[in-house]
């Protein structure tokens, strides 16, 4: 009787544990799923690969509210990375005096459902993030961030509005507040 109940026990007990480990695999699996979905690139990673190629761009910067614009061309190179999961694009052009270049980085983060802009450039050490949604209707990516202002020594808000018009034109449109009051500080026309 006592053999009997030791070898009902550990039955129970492989039985429990084989259980046991169907289940943890089938938790793992689980999330092995949700980690794949979230790191394999989806249609709007398509969307932004459509931006890779050289371009060339003409800005057009305002210093406040009717002012004359300063108006510079340059050129951009972009190119997805990291397996089409990421839009970088180098910006090159003259910018008061100075031979400028910009770097962009652009993502779509399949879990928050948003984009991401990172931009630097050699005209500053700080770095200007937004995240925005793609908006259907006027097919455009509409971003809202942050970046350091060194005259007044605080962050200030801005927003950007990204829209690719065609296959080889696009438009990109930055705002920020003045007095109170949002005008439009940039517009950049692309064409290859």
């Amino acid at each position: 009787m006592k053999k009997v109940l030791v070898f009902s026990f550990v039955l129970c007990s492989v039985c429990g544990l084989n259980s046991f480990a169907q289940n943890e695999e089938a938790g793992m699996d689980s999330r092995m799923k949700i980690w794949m979905d979230y790191m394999t690139p989806g249609p709007m990673h398509e969307m932004m690969a459509k931006h890779a190629g050289t371009w060339k761009m003409v800005s057009k910067m305002w210093m406040e509210p009717n002012s004359e614009p300063q108006v510079s061309e340059g050129t951009v190179d972009a190119e997805m990375i990291l397996g089409g999961r990421y839009l970088k694009m180098v910006a090159k052009f003259p910018f008061m005096g100075m031979q400028t270049e910009g770097w962009s980085l652009e993502a779509f983060d399949n879990g928050k459902k948003e984009f991401i802009n990172i931009w630097i450039d050699n005209m500053g050490t700080g770095v200007a993030i937004s995240t925005g949604k793609f908006d259907e209707a006027t097919k455009s990516i509409i971003y809202n961030g942050k970046m350091y202002d060194p005259v007044s020594g605080k962050d200030t808000d801005y927003k950007s509005i990204s829209r690719m018009i065609s296959d080889n034109e696009m438009k990109f449109e930055m705002f920020s507040n003045y007095e109170g009051k949002e005008f439009k500080v940039m517009e950049i026309s692309y064409t290859r």
